[in-house]
Parts: structure tokens; sequence; C-alpha cells
């Protein structure tokens, strides 16, 4: 049976860029961007059924230290000796280190929003490595996007920007690389992966 007769263009071409990495030698890879597709399409579904709300009027600013929670992450994930191992590392972002720091370069190149920047005060904000991981836990963990607060210092709303431009970004620059015709067997392949992950059921199901 052909599990994708109901697929759009747009849908087709996120599982033929899964198929491809189903022959991958990293199953970090086909993880992470089978789980981009299907949230890509999940945050297209969001916007279009909700409306931007814009801050809270009266709501506090809370003076997070960007900088403190940028070092604190840099000593345990991402320094040459780092406190945590690469096991670690790979459990808790689903992903390896060097294909971490490749998503890092890709989307630097690509979205400024990326870069870490000043502020007028000369202060720097957000690097690209909170974003990076905030954006990746919430796919990870299927977490409330404020739940990444008190670790990478990264408030709500800056949280669900950084997960929508995550995704956005790594399924534009990297759709087009994996593109192929999926066979049986490799839909067969993904089904389990996605009911793995929790996401049982057909491709494009909805």
């Amino acid at each position: 049976m052909d599990h994708n007769y109901h697929l759009k263009p747009r849908d087709y071409q996120m599982r033929e860029m899964e198929m491809t990495l189903l022959e991958s030698d990293s199953d970090d890879d086909i993880k992470i961007l089978s789980i981009l597709a299907m949230e890509d399409e999940r945050l297209k579904r969001e916007r279009a059924s909700t409306s931007h709300r814009g801050s809270i009027v009266g709501r506090k600013v809370i003076k997070r230290n960007y900088l403190q929670g940028e070092e604190r992450l840099f000593r345990d994930y991402f320094a040459d000796s780092p406190v945590f191992p690469s096991y670690i590392f790979r459990r808790r972002l689903r992903m390896s280190r060097p294909l971490f720091f490749r998503l890092q370069s890709a989307l630097e190149a690509y979205d400024p929003y990326f870069i870490q920047k000043r502020n007028a005060a000369g202060t720097l904000g957000l690097s690209s490595l909170q974003k990076m991981t905030a954006a990746l836990r919430i796919l990870a963990y299927g977490v409330a996007a404020d739940s990444t607060d008190e670790y990478v210092r990264i408030g709500e709303s800056t949280a669900v920007e950084s997960l929508k431009k995550f995704v956005k970004a790594v399924v534009n620059i990297f759709s087009e690389e994996y593109l192929k015709s999926p066979n049986s067997n490799d839909i067969a392949k993904l089904l389990a992966v996605n009911e793995k992950r929790g996401f049982p059921g057909m491709l494009g199901e909805h």
C-alpha cells in the first residue's frame, strides 16, 4: 500500500528528506531531521490558526544574565574538556557534538538571527549555542518553551522564536541535499522511527 498518496508536494519533499536520512550511518541525523520535518508542519498549522499576542502589559522584565547562561552551557557541553561527556551530550540533545557544530555553522551562515550581537549598550545577547540548545530541548523532550529559561537563560517568547527559526532554517538548508524517492522499505523504517518517537500512524497524517 502506498502511504504517500495523500501527501501534498511540500509534505512529500519533507518525507523524501527523511527517507535519505534513513540510509545514513548516523542515527542522530535520522532522529533529529525526522522530528524537525514533523515539527515544521506542526508550526505551520499553529501559525495559521493563531495570531501573535504581543507582550503582556505590566510584565516585569527579568534580567537573565545571558552571558552567565552561555558560559555555563559552554563549560558543560562545548568546551575542549566539557563537564559532560559525549554520550550525555548525545542523549540530552539527541545528536552528536560534531553534528551540532555542523548545524551551528549552517544556521549562522543562513540566518543572522543566530549570530550573537551586542545591544545599544554594548552588552552581548543570546548566542547560537543558547538558541539552538533551547530549540533542541523543546524538540527532544516536548517540553514547554519556558522550561528552558532556568538553565539556558532564554525567555519563553525567545525560545519559541528560536524553535521556529531553527526548524525553518534546517529544513530549508538541508531538504535539497536529502531529496530522493522513497520505496516501501524506506517508508516502513520511517514509520517505525516515528512510532518510537511517539508519532504512530501514516506519514503525513494529522
